[in-house]
């Protein structure tokens, strides 16, 4: 059987992981041990945290949308019920949206909300 020379390969190889490297500091973008460890990690705090951004965003439209309702007397909970009860269906980000940029139009839904609570 002949002999197989793997160099091409494992340079291409090393050259994959070092360009995924660039930016790195010290011996991470220069050394291939180091740098495919470093890869690694970062590939797997790349995937739990594209999960992790979905949460964070919910978070952040609930607390915006809960801060808007309650400048108009209603909670977060009171007025997603109320919405609820009227059909209204808006999602949590175009609510935070409104939350942020058009205070009047929230205004607007929160005493949608709360007539049809009391309804």
């Amino acid at each position: 059987m002949p002999r197989v020379k793997r160099g091409q390969t494992v340079h291409r190889r090393h050259k994959d992981v070092l360009k995924l490297t660039q930016g790195y500091w010290g011996a991470r973008h220069r050394l291939i041990r180091t740098a495919k460890e470093a890869v690694m990690r970062a590939d797997r705090y790349a995937y739990r945290d594209r999960r992790n951004r979905k949460r964070e965003f919910r978070h952040l439209w609930i607390a915006r949308i809960n801060a808007a309702a309650r400048e108009d007397g209603l909670s977060y909970s009171r007025m997603a019920e109320g919405l609820k009860k009227a059909g209204v269906d808006i999602n949590r980000k175009m609510l935070a949206e409104l939350a942020v940029h058009d205070a009047e139009a929230v205004g607007q839904i929160v005493a949608l909300a709360r007539q049809h609570l009391t309804a």
